[in-house]
């Protein structure tokens, strides 16, 4: 049976959260740690989306926290699944805060999510390749090599002479 071709749009997941007293820091801020949970759940939902399957998250990529988003915000956080390679999915996420009685709206964060797709006894599967689109998909995609051998370097699990992709750039 053949299988349908599938885009990140196919993934595209969006969620929106109201930031709570609970939700916040001693200083009245969003607290790091449940933006960080939200963005977690944003991109497995679309990383599901995408493989059919059940996921683990196997790393973020640096997630800097520019903006404090105030209590009373509601957040937005767009995810969609950016590349595939043979049984993980990167994962790309926009985070924006939009506080309604001062009319304003900020992007806060952006991120990328690497999942493995699990079979029902807990082994890593398979996923379907992911076919971009837009020109923006296809720019993520382009890019997602790098940023795995980037994660790859600094998890010890690839030297850098074999990052060829990386290499191209410098040379």
């Amino acid at each position: 049976m053949e299988q349908k071709l599938r885009t990140p749009a196919q993934t595209e997941t969006i969620m929106t959260q109201v930031v709570q007293p609970n939700d916040t820091n001693p200083v009245g801020s969003l607290h790091g740690g449940t933006l960080l949970y939200w963005m977690d759940e944003c991109s497995a939902i679309a990383a599901t989306k995408h493989s059919r399957a059940v996921v683990v998250t196997v790393s973020v990529d640096g997630v800097s926290f520019s903006k404090a988003i105030e209590i009373g915000s509601f957040v937005t956080i767009k995810a969609k699944v950016t590349r595939t390679f043979r049984t993980s999915m990167e994962v790309f996420i926009e985070v924006w805060a939009e506080n309604i009685p001062k009319n304003t709206r900020m992007k806060s964060n952006e991120a990328y999510y690497t999942f493995v797709a699990l079979s029902e006894i807990g082994h890593p599967i398979p996923v379907p390749e992911i076919h971009p689109e837009t020109e923006e998909e296809k720019r993520l995609y382009d890019g997602a090599i790098r940023r795995r051998q980037v994660r790859l370097i600094l998890s010890g699990k690839m030297k850098v002479e074999d990052a060829a992709e990386l290499k191209a750039l410098f040379m």
